[in-house]
């Protein structure tokens, strides 16, 4: 048999089976190329969603960190109006810390060496000091307007003795003519009101918050008022 008519033959039988493979090659290098344009498409996808992620994450710890803030300036904020609102509430409230009754002979609005020593006494122990104020209640025996101008000129008398004597600011005294109406501490007794003024020193309670309150030590028993 002719060598080359043998070779025609194997390759005749051969040809269509490396088409094959050649085919099988193309297809197989096809589908590894779509399975790592895949695979890139995959990773460059969870590396998006990774770095959403971590953005996310990012924006809710700072979102927190500016929620603990806020909460940090409302609960000072709340903390401040408190001390407004308590300092309002305590711009009125005086407290009575100690009191003199200074008599008059006669209805004569001149101080005695007696009541001068009690007004000096009364002095000494708001010198210095803030947030204060004397109340006087005047009275005298005589009734109707007759009453009322002699009782204010004992209660001036005072005010004029302290401001020359011990510097006291008029705007801390505070005087009411009662002519010969009754106190109220003497009407439950049935006494009779005489030439004589009441005078009550008061301290502010913010005042006392700062700085000791005025003769303290000297404080009536049973003096406080709202």
């Amino acid at each position: 048999m002719n060598p080359f008519a043998r070779k025609s033959w194997v390759k005749k039988q051969t040809d269509p089976i490396n088409n094959r493979l050649s085919e099988l090659d193309e297809v197989n290098a096809k589908n590894a190329r779509d399975i790592a344009d895949v695979d890139s498409r995959a990773q460059a996808g969870i590396s998006k969603a990774q770095s959403t992620a971590d953005a996310a994450n990012q924006t809710a710890t700072a979102a927190g960190q500016q929620a603990q803030q806020a909460n940090g300036v409302a609960q000072g904020a709340s903390g401040h109006v408190d001390r407004i609102h308590n300092t309002v509430n305590g711009l009125d409230q005086y407290k009575q810390v100690t009191d003199v009754n200074i008599s008059f002979r006669g209805g004569n609005p001149v101080l005695s060496a007696d009541a001068k020593k009690q007004l000096d006494d009364l002095a000494a122990g708001v010198t210095g000091q803030n947030g204060y104020i004397l109340e006087m209640e005047a009275h005298s025996p005589h009734s109707g307007a007759t009453g009322i101008q002699s009782s204010q000129k004992l209660a001036q008398a005072i005010e004029r003795y302290l401001v020359t004597e011990h510097q006291i600011p008029v705007y801390r005294m505070h005087f009411v003519a009662l002519g010969n109406a009754e106190m109220a501490s003497a009407s439950d007794e049935g006494t009779k009101p005489t030439s004589n003024v009441h005078v009550r020193l008061m301290a502010n309670s913010l005042a006392a918050q700062g700085a000791a309150s005025p003769q303290g030590a000297a404080s009536s028993p049973g003096a406080d008022r709202p």
